[in-house]
């Protein structure tokens, strides 16, 4: 059987309450308080599995949301993260990457912290992006993948071919040596050949059409380096589980798999 491994690094929520280091908090300058309130209302602990995707998609709905208007302060790292149920690691991480896509900045000094900037094009925006998400039932397709995915994964652990062991295998090394601009290729190709290797060529078929559709929306949002490392990981964790016959476990981490990739789309789509 194949071993469950946690995939993130998200933390219970006793280990929260541990006294820590407040950092670039202090009432001054424009912080919003993270108790009761809006904030708290929007902010939740995210599952385990996919903390820095759930954490980057929740952080996003809050800017859009304009609970935290531009050149207002983000609650210190140390709320956020109790808030959020992740470690202060993981929080950077997601706040690195809206540093690096414009929407936040961070300060230094006594009255530093992460500012919000005003509103600025972010990839994939305009009308190219209105046109594919006003195209397509984004969350019905996000569910319809779901249930394509999860089933076959565990018919491909119930009954893999002779052939199929080292086909997946090699799918999977695959997408772990592709280059950054090659890597959502690969990561199809390995998707669809576990669509392949199920056994049903309707499901097959029906996934390369689903596929297709997500990653015209993937398209529209940039690709994540934390991100990719972590699909790896599931991705892994997959193929193990198929190949160990452990139907149970394969569904399970292809479920956790797909809904990493549905809440970075609902971050940056929504």
């Amino acid at each position: 059987m194949a071993a469950r491994r946690r995939t993130d690094d998200t933390r219970p929520a006793a280990a929260e309450g541990a006294p820590q280091a407040v950092e670039g908090g202090g009432a001054a300058g424009g912080v919003v308080d993270a108790g009761p309130g809006p904030l708290a209302s929007v902010l939740r602990p995210v599952r385990a599995g996919n903390g820095f995707e759930e954490t980057l998609e929740q952080v996003l709905q809050l800017l859009r949301l304009g609970l935290v208007p531009p050149g207002d302060r983000l609650p210190a790292e140390r709320e956020l993260a109790q808030h959020l149920g992740v470690s202060r690691v993981t929080l950077r991480e997601v706040l690195k990457v809206l540093q690096d896509q414009g929407m936040v900045e961070s300060r230094r000094g006594r009255y530093g912290g992460t500012f919000v900037l005003p509103r600025a094009t972010a990839p994939g925006s305009g009308d190219e992006l209105r046109r594919r998400v006003a195209a397509v039932d984004v969350e019905d397709t996000l569910r319809f993948r779901e249930v394509l995915e999860t089933g076959a994964a565990g018919l491909c652990a119930d009954g893999l071919a002779a052939d199929g062991a080292d086909r997946l295998r090699a799918a999977l090394e695959a997408t772990q040596g592709a280059r950054l601009e090659d890597y959502r290729r690969q990561d199809t190709l390995l998707h669809l050949t576990l669509a392949e290797l199920s056994g049903s060529r309707s499901l097959a078929d029906r996934y390369a059409s689903v596929r297709a559709t997500l990653n015209e929306l993937l398209d529209c949002i940039p690709l994540l380096v934390r991100n990719l490392e972590h699909s790896q990981q599931q991705h892994a964790a997959v193929v193990e589980a198929v190949l160990d016959r452990d139907a149970e476990a394969a569904r399970e981490m292809m479920r956790e798999h797909c809904a990493g990739t549905a809440a970075l789309l609902r971050g940056f789509l929504s």
